[in-house]
């Protein structure tokens, strides 16, 4: 499951202390968005802000570039930390040339032998 939490504290904590203290509304017309839906869905962590938006998000709330960043990166980092959490490696087999015992020669089928799983010891 993807997170934007991280993204969304901030761009929701800029705004209410902005001191034009812009309504989602309004925020959301200023980056260019007909719909003033799109604000509540990052701040609500439903979605993220498009990447060619981050420069026009800064400019108008103040966000430091490396403050951008830095959620950012930790939302990716939580997104991937949850996708191998759930993801699941079961039955990897391994190819190897079976045995013929009623010829005495190897035949050209291969045979699956041992199966692993992987864990995730985050």
């Amino acid at each position: 499951m993807r997170c934007f939490k991280n993204i969304a504290e901030l761009i929701k904590t800029k705004r209410l202390g902005h001191p034009k203290a812009y309504s989602q509304s309004e925020l959301s017309h200023l980056l260019g968005y007909k719909n003033g839906q799109f604000i509540s869905n990052v701040e609500r962590a439903l979605c993220n802000i498009p990447l060619k938006m981050l420069g026009k998000v800064s400019e108008v709330l103040d966000i430091t570039p490396g403050e951008l960043k830095a959620a950012i990166l930790k939302d990716h980092e939580e997104t991937l930390n949850n996708y191998l959490a759930t993801s699941q490696v079961g039955n990897v087999s391994t190819l190897r040339p079976s045995e013929n015992t009623e010829t005495g020669s190897a035949s050209t089928g291969f045979t699956t032998s041992s199966t692993f799983k992987m864990s995730s010891n985050s």
